[in-house]
């Protein structure tokens, strides 16, 4: 005997399917819950088999198939069958299995009898599918470890950069502990694009309407801004930073500001919140190139010097640039000193040195705009030069 949970939010189909549902020898239906949450509470109870339910019924998303599966009840969703295919990657994107098309609900009992779920709706596969990303949809991750090394100003700078030669570019600022990318280029909105991602991932619908977590700030330039306070972190569930780059690339080139800790966060572990550093740890994994940024002084080099062997277990493969920041003759070290000293901790994919350009860096503060738009400067020179190795 198979036991249904059924949650239709008033749909047409609610009445004829009950009868079809009622009418059937191996099926009880349980309960008429009247929207998600009674549907969730209901499943908690661990009563139910089946969950029947409208595909685009409110509050329907990721955390709520998991939920279910969690209580071993299998989703079914009705799908409109003028929506069928929209209805088909929204499904795949929610990991609902089982669908039925509101015109054809004669098969819905046989869909909640199925013994064996379905494997997920294959969608198309891209005429490129599993080519190397081509020179429009790149992801690379800017990291450094503590001590405000200039990941921000390196990865605003390269972004801008990448779109001054016309190539499609994307900003996303993921950094959990002190996002400051929208302050640094002058976007006052008080919406966060991470945040809205981060919904509209957990919905399934964030390929579908991407453009509306991003803020233009050119034409070829837009930008994902980060957290508004760093204690909402909370609110980006697992698996957000990895899905919106998978989105992200399909449309450009996507350069992601990161924060600096790595580590594991065992708390997480007793509990459903995602770890805090698992946007920095899923950018990482995901990127095609990651960039670290170390100072030039005796600190900063010490810090790059671990951050390389620590890295190492997160970039999944991924090519490693090492951007040593902020030289100065002062310093008294040429780069091939530097170049001797970090270059023994990881196989890199190319070693750069950015000038300690304080007064571009201000000019472009003060004025809320990007290193290419407050003219030229050695610093400009030496991100277009850093951009010209990563982009051959």
């Amino acid at each position: 005997m198979i036991v249904v949970l059924v949650v239709a939010s008033g749909a047409a189909w609610e009445s004829p399917a009950l009868t079809l549902l009622g009418g059937h020898r191996d099926i009880v239906v349980l309960k008429r819950c009247v929207d998600v949450d009674d549907l969730l509470a209901s499943a908690s109870a661990g009563q139910a088999d089946v969950a029947v339910l409208g595909l685009d019924t409110p509050g329907l998303d990721v955390a709520a198939v998991d939920h279910l599966r969690r209580y071993d009840v299998r989703p079914v969703a009705v799908v409109p069958a003028e929506a069928w295919e929209g209805g088909r990657v929204r499904a795949s994107r929610i990991g609902i299995a089982t669908l039925v098309p509101d015109d054809g609900l004669d098969t819905l009992p046989d869909a909640v009898l199925g013994a064996d779920e379905p494997a997920p709706p294959m969608l198309p596969e891209p005429a490129d599918a599993g080519a190397p990303p081509g020179p429009g949809g790149r992801v690379l991750a800017v990291w450094g470890p503590a001590g405000a090394p200039g990941r921000t100003t390196v990865a605003a700078g390269l972004a801008a950069e990448l779109a001054r030669r016309r190539r499609r570019t994307i900003l996303v600022d993921a950094d959990p502990y002190g996002g400051s990318v929208a302050q640094q280029l002058g976007i006052l909105d008080e919406v966060s694009g991470l945040l809205s991602a981060a919904r509209l991932a957990t919905s399934g619908l964030l390929a579908e309407r991407l453009a509306s977590v991003q803020r233009a700030v050119g034409p070829h330039l837009s930008v994902v801004t980060g957290l508004p306070r760093a204690d909402r972190w909370v609110e980006v569930r697992a698996g957000t930073v990895e899905a919106l780059l998978e989105v992200a690339r399909e449309r450009g080139d996507v350069v992601i500001d990161t924060g600096f800790s790595l580590e594991d966060e065992p708390g997480q572990d007793y509990g459903t919140r995602p770890g805090r550093n698992q946007l920095t740890r899923g950018a990482l994994e995901a990127a095609d190139e990651v960039l670290v940024v170390g100072t030039a002084d005796p600190v900063g080099l010490s810090r790059l010097a671990r951050a390389l062997v620590e890295v190492r277990e997160h970039t999944g493969g991924a090519a490693v640039r090492v951007v040593v920041n902020r030289m100065r003759p002062s310093l008294g070290w040429s780069e091939k000193d530097i170049a001797g000293m970090v270059g023994g901790f990881t196989r890199l994919s190319g070693l750069h040195f950015l000038p300690d350009d304080r007064s571009a860096v201000d000019r472009a503060l003060v004025t809320g705009r990007t290193l290419v738009e407050s003219g030229d400067s050695p610093l400009l020179r030496a991100v277009s030069s850093l951009a010209d190795a990563i982009v051959v």
